[in-house]
């Protein structure tokens, strides 16, 4: 049990950056051991190279001006620890971080001996979030931010109320693949059955990976100047 949120943040940074074997499946232990947690809270999902975390801030400050209280999970974060875990732009409080880490800590520490072996650094803060605004703080809606890819990213246990796909480059070719391709492949395993997506890729062979996921998903697909557009208006704000 720790004590402290030091305790807390050192013992997140103990376990493994990455898993022996991709995939969702840990994550999806986790969450059942959790009650599901992940299934009680309407989300957005954002998946790409660049504009991530510009995108999610944008979409925090509209939705917060309609008067919905917003959960935001980013990564990686910019000095705190606890801002990866926002509730309407407030990180959650060291009290709040040492809370979830007691929670999640006993269900990771009996997967050390379980066939599926140790969860990820990654996959523990996800899980944490996941229950946080499911049991502790929920809220209206959460706007999720992938970690790695999409396609086995932790957070790619949710089926959200829309999908958003920004650019893509190459990014974690080790991992993702060394192709605009493979990359997006990965980055497009986010869009779920029937689930709208919209997305800003300028890349023609990119934009040619997620119309093909669209349809296999039957999902609408809203592609920036051709269904999307962006109107700027001049004058002072």
């Amino acid at each position: 049990m720790v004590t402290n949120v030091q305790e807390a943040i050192d013992w997140i940074h103990s376990k493994l950056k990455f898993g022996v074997k991709p995939g969702i499946d840990r994550m999806n232990y986790i969450l059942d051991r959790l009650g599901n947690p992940h299934q009680k809270s309407k989300y957005v999902h954002i998946a790409g190279t660049n504009g991530k975390g510009s995108t999610l801030t944008f979409l925090n400050e509209i939705v917060q001006s309609a008067n919905y209280s917003v959960g935001t999970f980013t990564s990686p974060y910019i000095e705190y620890f606890n801002e990866r875990i926002s509730v309407n732009g407030r990180m959650i409080s060291d009290d709040e971080l040492v809370t979830l880490v007691n929670i999640v800590a006993p269900i990771v520490d009996e997967m050390k001996h379980a066939e599926l072996g140790e969860a990820t650094e990654f996959e523990i803060i996800t899980a944490m979030m996941f229950y946080f605004f499911a049991e502790l703080n929920p809220v209206d809606l959460v706007i999720v931010e992938t970690g790695l890819g999409g396609l086995y990213d932790s957070t790619n246990v949710i089926k959200p109320i829309i999908s958003i796909i920004t650019n893509i480059g190459f990014d974690h070719t080790d991992i993702l693949g060394d192709t605009i391709e493979e990359i997006c492949r990965q980055k497009a395993g986010i869009i779920k059955n029937e689930v709208p997506v919209v997305t800003a890729v300028e890349n023609q062979e990119a934009l040619n990976v997620i119309e093909k996921q669209a349809t296999l998903t039957l999902s609408s697909l809203y592609t920036l100047h051709k269904r999307v557009t962006v109107a700027c208006k001049s004058g002072n704000l």
